[in-house]
């Protein structure tokens, strides 16, 4: 059986153009941190580089189920989105220059540690980059959240921002963090600016 997250995870991969609330439950990730404008290819590097990451994950799980003929477990997954982590440094003009972000994709439960480390050492050999030094497995723990659906481009975002802290502000919520987190449904060089989608998520209480 394969593991689809766009079928199996509606609850989680399903938001609406309008705020709503969300249980987020501790999930294991791929991650790199960066800072700077994420239209520069530095960026574009480390996106990459992940996912050349990720496909190599897969394609180990793909073959490590299959020397064991393991009938009735999962036998492959679709790879998940990018996700990203943004924040800017208290005090800092906010232009994407000064932006600090973790960007990452989401491992399945069933993917443990001891297979990233072997994964990452056979991607090292095969695509060599530095960047590979810089990717560590870390787990983002359950939280609750504001999330809404962004149709349109990046630079658009501050209209679904505006929308989520309404709704926050009308149903006592606080933020916890300075910083929002964000999936990317779409892929920006296969789709129009304009039906781009993004899902955007702030932790509260």
């Amino acid at each position: 059986m394969k593991h689809e997250w766009k079928k199996q995870e509606k609850n989680l991969y399903g938001a609406k153009t309008t705020p709503n609330l969300v249980t987020v439950p501790a999930q294991k990730y791929i991650m790199i941190d960066g800072k700077g404008n994420p239209n520069d290819t530095n960026f574009s590097h480390r996106v990459s580089v992940l996912f050349s990451l990720a496909y190599t994950i897969k394609m180990r799980y793909k073959k490590w189920i299959a020397n064991r003929n393991l009938e009735h477990d999962i036998d492959d997954f679709t790879v998940y989105p990018l996700e990203g982590i943004w924040s800017l440094p208290i005090g800092t003009e906010l232009v994407k220059e000064n932006l600090e972000y973790k960007i990452m994709i989401r491992q399945p439960d069933f993917i443990r540690r001891e297979m990233f480390v072997s994964a990452l050492e056979q991607i090292k050999v095969k695509k060599p980059s530095p960047l590979f030094h810089e990717v560590y497995f870390d787990m983002v723990q359950e939280e609750t959240c504001i999330e809404i659906l962004h149709i349109g481009s990046f630079d658009d975002e501050p209209a679904s921002f505006e929308k989520m802290k309404q709704y926050a502000e009308a149903n006592h919520l606080r933020y916890n963090q300075n910083y929002h987190r964000e999936i990317y449904l779409t892929h920006t060089n296969k789709v129009d600016k304009s039906k781009q989608k993004t899902i955007l998520r702030y932790s509260v209480t």
